[in-house]
């Protein structure tokens, strides 16, 4: 089949979305289809002219997200692009946007009618209250353009639950496919750090914005038994808006020499960053439909990871009490940590069902319930 990969964002941002997209697309073409990738303005280089950039963006924050939109894009340049490729399938990820996505899906039916599949994959569970009306907005305007779908699936129950709920669409639930034993290998520098290791070594790895937890981590971390703290290494990666408080909460707490800031961690390095870590934290506090991070850690070799009790989350790492929780309690976040670092054989019964629930999202199970979804069976 000759897919093309359809996002309104920009594919050189490393998050989910996108992540969602390159995975899908690898997987498709070691398996012999033609994969593109549609979006707005990039300049990656890797996909070289696989990587179809027909709109420029502008950057906007949504659901605590920084993103790129893309500005309205030309019927005429849209229909010439269809017309040219004639593409089998295209793979939309929506929500959206009315001034790109939906005007490709309407020249694709115009110029290919039935003869090409259109399916979306919904990515997005909102984040407080003008998220969701936005959302519900954004539904009332595509409701014509998604009677043009022929199907759709979500990355999780919940993101599967919020299609239904604001969309009225029913969506197939299919994870977001990663190569587990690549990370596996990619992490191992990292886990070879922990062998001997004086202190056990707690990670955060993401944006440092509001929504992640990150804030709260940190005052988790100050709020550990002494005697606990002094048996722990911090390593809060990542940058954004929260860098400063970050900063000033460590200061404030005096646990300087117990949380290091090493800044931004390249892509490349993402996987060694988690293997390194023996508790790797993600304590979002919503927003999240999946939990990508969560699957690249477990594959990666973290020795535990714990994410914050949101569904997104959840529908990664199950309701463990001893792997969710609610990172704006303070006193049960640093409980939590602490049960983990005091109880070795608890860490070695998480892990073993974190290897084996990894598995479930392993590129080998996911890609060949794409390439059928694509099928309609």
């Amino acid at each position: 089949m000759k897919v093309a990969l359809v996002l309104d964002d920009s594919l050189d941002r490393p998050d989910g979305v996108q992540q969602y997209v390159l995975n899908v697309g690898r997987y498709l073409a070691s398996v012999g289809h033609d994969v593109h990738y549609v979006c707005s303005s990039a300049t990656r280089t890797d996909l070289g002219q696989h990587l179809h950039s027909l709109v420029s963006n502008f950057h906007v924050t949504f659901n605590g997200n920084g993103l790129s939109i893309p500005r309205v894009a030309s019927r005429r340049v849209l229909r010439e692009f269809v017309e040219r490729e004639r593409f089998d399938v295209f793979h939309v990820q929506t929500p959206h946007s009315p001034l790109f996505s939906a005007r490709l899906v309407r020249q694709a039916r115009r110029v290919q009618g039935r003869a090409v599949t259109i399916v979306g994959t919904f990515h997005i569970l909102p984040n407080g209250r003008v998220a969701a009306l936005g959302t519900r907005l954004l539904g009332l305007a595509l409701r014509r353009n998604l009677r043009a779908f022929d199907r759709f699936c979500a990355v999780s129950t919940p993101a599967a639950a919020f299609a239904r709920r604001v969309f009225r669409i029913d969506a197939t639930v299919i994870g977001i496919p990663i190569s587990v034993d690549a990370l596996a290998a990619a992490g191992a520098s990292g886990r070879a750090t922990r062998v001997g290791a004086k202190r056990l070594h707690l990670a955060f790895l993401g944006r440092l914005v509001p929504r992640k937890g990150v804030l709260e981590f940190v005052e988790a971390v100050a709020a550990l038994d002494p005697e606990v703290r002094e048996r722990v290494r911090v390593t809060v990666g990542g940058r954004g808006p929260l860098a400063a408080d970050i900063e000033r909460a460590i200061e404030a707490h005096g646990i300087q020499g117990t949380v290091d800031l090493p800044g931004f961690v390249p892509e490349e390095d993402k996987a060694a960053f988690y293997g390194a870590a023996d508790i790797a934290v993600f304590p979002a506090t919503g927003g999240e439909s999946f939990g990508i991070v969560l699957t690249e850690a477990m594959a990666s070799g973290s020795g535990v990871v714990v994410g914050g009790d949101n569904p997104g989350y959840r529908s990664v790492l199950g309701d463990s009490p001893d792997v969710l929780v609610d990172a704006t309690d303070t006193a049960a976040f640093a409980a939590l940590l602490e049960r983990l670092v005091r109880d070795p054989s608890l860490r070695a019964a998480v892990r073993a069902d974190q290897e084996a629930r990894v598995r479930r999202f392993d590129v080998s199970v996911v890609g060949p319930q794409i390439e059928a979804f694509y099928a309609g069976s």
